[in-house]
């Protein structure tokens, strides 16, 4: 039953997702998500006798506060107000609202929480955690290099196609968040175990029944996902005795960390990770004071 609820359309949610894809060219994945909200509001409306179109300040509020008080977090509330806010924005526009029921709403005050970024002795640990003797150890050693030499993104990584990689000039150009595309360099370690996978594990990988231009493919021959390769990252972290539980960003939450901590200045952190706005980034320089404290404290004679 759930699955064909998930089915229902309604074709002004499906003309606002058309407008999003047409004029900011977002991700399937954002585009779901925003649709998933806007479902879930609709179906909360449909027993109070409620539409999208009719709905007033009051609804909105009724809604988050229940919502709030079953146990969502402020973020997640705040991420279906931002939905809502562009929602009606959009149907001001098209002229199918007279006022936006939302502009007055305040998004819930959110504790930003660092992430978490692993150590260099946790990093070194993980990265030598495969085995090499294995194709599918040669893969994911290549897979844990690039994405800690080059600050990708876990979907940046799986998505990754074999056009998107130039080995000669160790780079990779990117798809990023929005489909906007970066280009960011590959260290000489991970470029090293790049051509090692490409040259002595993929091919092995490879199936003759299912070709696929994917740079990292699974047992079946197509591309590695997601969810394997968290998998294989918790195997991994438990094999290298890492105690931390770590998550599949920690590897470029380590990146960015690790970049600032050597020198690195943040406008270079903030267009390798490929962010919008240089305050998304600063997040990072907090973790790097956390250590840079330490460290102070630990080695300074007056510390």
């Amino acid at each position: 039953m759930a699955k064909q609820q998930d089915r229902i359309r309604d074709p002004v949610i499906d003309q606002f997702i058309d407008s999003l894809w047409a004029q900011k060219g977002l991700a399937r994945l954002t585009l779901d998500a925003y649709q998933q909200d806007l479902v879930l509001f609709a179906r909360w409306l449909t027993p109070r006798h409620k539409q999208l179109l009719t709905v007033e300040q009051g609804d909105i509020q009724q809604f988050l506060g229940e919502r709030f008080e079953r146990g969502s977090s402020a973020r997640s509330n705040a991420r279906l107000l931002s939905t809502l806010k562009q929602f009606y924005r959009h149907l001001l526009r098209q002229g199918e609202r007279q006022e936006n029921p939302t502009a007055l709403i305040s998004a819930p005050r959110i504790h930003r929480s660092l992430p978490q970024a692993m150590g260099e002795q946790d990093v070194e640990r993980l990265l030598q955690a495969p085995d090499l003797d294995s194709d599918y150890g040669l893969r994911d050693r290549c897979m844990l290099e690039l994405m800690y030499s080059s600050g990708l993104r876990v979907s940046e990584l799986i998505g990754l196609q074999l056009n998107q990689v130039n080995s000669r000039l160790g780079l990779v150009r990117l798809i990023g968040k929005g489909s906007k595309e970066r280009v960011v360099p590959v260290g000489e370690e991970a470029l090293h175990w790049l051509q090692r996978y490409m040259r002595q594990a993929r091919p092995a990988l490879q199936s003759s029944s299912a070709v696929s231009d994917a740079l990292f493919l699974s047992s079946r021959g197509s591309g590695i996902t997601r969810q394997a390769f968290w998998q294989n990252i918790k195997k991994h972290l438990l094999r290298a005795g890492v105690k931390t539980a770590y998550s599949p960003h920690s590897l470029r939450h380590a990146f960015a960390t690790h970049l600032l901590n050597h020198g690195a200045d943040l406008r270079t952190v903030q267009m390798l990770l490929g962010h919008s706005s240089l305050s998304t980034t600063q997040i990072y320089t907090h973790i790097a004071q956390t250590r840079l404290q330490s460290i102070h404290a630990e080695h300074h004679p007056r510390g």
